[in-house]
């Protein structure tokens, strides 16, 4: 026999959580502002195109037969105009559908439309759904603020690092003046121990010249007494 089963009830977490976007609103095919634009652009251009192929200038590059048989070549002029202008919108169309061009420039006029209407009404100022963010957005938000954090700490540390060199500078220069005082305190010592030197040297020289005129003297006294 089956287990029988209570009723279901929904999951708290899925209802919380954040429902999907909506789906896109359809664009509609029928040409908008700038589309219409861009067709009015076309007929405008193909206009000037085909009046400067007027039939005067036409004729001009055929005057023997617009002088015997003008009406043949008004007609094919004519057709040669009908043709080109057919050619022109045929390779138009064809442009415009294989780029969706109308579907393009309408999404175009219903997002500036949107944009519009936002700024008009002080809106966008808000937060922004996680969902209608592009994945490079959605990275960029992640890391920012690690990014700014390590930043902050970089700097307090390279200010830092930067403080202790000044005042370890500091340091070395004030040890560099002391040993050059004492270099000179040393120079000036050793020139005291040379001239003590010489001056020992001197009195060593004296008093063993002394040594021998007393020795001198005496051996001279001996011999006056024999």
């Amino acid at each position: 026999m089956a287990e029988e089963r209570g009723p279901s009830h929904p999951d708290p977490s899925r209802s919380a959580a954040s429902p999907s976007p909506p789906p896109p609103v359809p664009v509609p095919l029928t040409p908008g502002p700038r589309a219409a634009v861009l067709h009015k652009v076309f007929d405008q251009a193909l206009a000037r195109t085909l009046r400067a192929n007027s039939y005067a200038n036409f004729s001009g590059c055929f005057p023997t037969p617009a002088k015997y048989v003008p009406g043949s070549l008004e007609s094919v002029w004519r057709q040669l105009n009908a043709k080109l202008e057919e050619s022109a919108r045929a390779e138009f169309d064809d442009i415009v559908r294989e780029r969706d061009a109308v579907r393009q420039l309408n999404e175009l006029d219903r997002l500036v439309g949107e944009a519009l209407n936002r700024r008009d009404n002080g809106q966008g100022d808000g937060e922004v759904a996680a969902h209608t963010l592009s994945p490079d957005e959605l990275y960029r938000a992640h890391l920012t603020p690690y990014l700014q954090e390590t930043q902050t700490t970089l700097d307090s540390q390279i200010e830092t690092t930067q403080t202790e060199n000044a005042e370890l500078a500091h340091r070395v220069q004030a040890q560099r003046v002391e040993i050059e005082s004492l270099l000179s305190g040393l120079e000036s010592v050793v020139a005291d121990l040379e001239g003590a030197a010489a001056a020992a040297t001197q009195f060593c020289d004296e008093n063993d010249l002394r040594k021998e005129a007393v020795q001198m003297d005496g051996e001279v006294k001996a011999r006056s007494d024999i």
